[in-house]
């Protein structure tokens, strides 16, 4: 079937359209230029643009406009009368867009003159630091704020228009936003070097660490939902031991020995090099996770916030 316009109504007014008789701004410039210079000469060179490019362009605004603008003589440029009318006009068309320009500009510099960034406990602590080491060497201008939480924090604060560009460290992009992967991690099961399972010698099953209460991050962290997607084939997680909503804290308290922990490698790297937590290997499931650049669906980051992104791919990490 093919489709019929809907009826006007009484009182619809349709939309102006620029008539195709007006000159773009560069025309109108250079009539202008002609104006102060009576030189069609001078003209061209004061907007960039050769002699005979600029005779070619005041005889196309003459059709367009189909009047005649300048009178030329061995003496010099001279605009006609409907040419001193039009220049009056084009003088006002040319301040305009230049206000408007410079509006934009203005919009664009306080735009880029702050970051707000939304981040996921692990990559605000381990990564971000150094992006944002290198983000200040490229826009030392630009004041950067860090609102660190769970992915799905990060997730709301964007959709909420609270920041300009998230990570965060789940198994998918949260729905009603875009991402791309800028980092992997992986996830390892420590505890103190007094439990017992820091003396195994043969890697831990999926099944025992799944019915094993834990030391976990809360619900709607990203490591919560890769270790919950990892066992639930195994029987999915126990009861958590602890549930604490950062990971310094699971991490204080897996080395004060509470019980065993589930963590990123970021985060316990130190901790294991100086013995205060065991890595403890699992055997048959995958704990790796990607690392992503977040932000709200069909709004593509710009000004510092693609900077930043930008930076992450040149400084992977993981």
């Amino acid at each position: 079937m093919s489709s019929v316009p809907p009826p006007s109504m009484p009182g619809d007014v349709p939309p102006a359209l620029l008539s195709h008789r007006v000159p773009d701004l560069g025309a109108l410039e250079l009539l202008l230029a002609v104006a102060r210079h009576g030189s069609l000469g001078r003209a061209a060179r004061e907007v960039g643009i050769t002699q005979p490019a600029a005779s070619s362009r005041i005889r196309s605004m003459e059709r367009v406009l189909g009047v005649a603008l300048v009178d030329r003589s061995p003496r010099g440029s001279r605009l006609t009368d409907a040419g001193a009318l039009v220049t009056d006009w084009a003088r006002r068309i040319v301040e305009a867009a230049e206000a408007f320009d410079a509006g934009v500009q203005a919009l664009r510099g306080r735009r880029d003159s702050r970051l707000r960034v939304a981040a996921s406990m692990t990559i605000a602590e381990y990564l971000l630091p150094g992006w944002l080491i290198a983000l200040r060497a490229e826009r030392p201008d630009t004041a950067v704020s860090l609102q660190a939480g769970n992915s799905a924090a990060v997730a709301e604060r964007l959709l909420g228009g609270d920041a300009d560009l998230g990570f965060v460290e789940g198994l998918a992009v949260p729905e009603g936003l875009d991402g791309a992967v800028v980092a992997h991690d992986r996830l390892a099961v420590v505890t103190a070097p007094s439990h017992p399972w820091a003396r195994r010698r043969a890697p831990l099953d999926p099944a025992e660490l799944a019915a094993t209460p834990l030391v976990l991050r809360e619900r709607g962290s990203g490591t919560r939902q890769v270790l919950d997607a990892a066992l639930v084939a195994h029987g999915g997680l126990a009861q958590p031991l602890l549930e604490l909503a950062s990971t310094t804290a699971v991490k204080a308290a897996a080395v004060s020995g509470a019980g065993p922990a589930v963590l990123s490698e970021l985060a316990v790297a130190e901790e294991l090099a100086s013995h205060r937590l065991v890595a403890v290997p699992v055997a048959g499931t995958l704990l790796r996770r990607d690392l992503r650049a977040v932000w709200p669906s069909g709004h593509r980051p710009t000004g510092p916030a693609r900077d930043l992104l930008s930076l992450t791919r040149a400084r992977p990490a993981g």
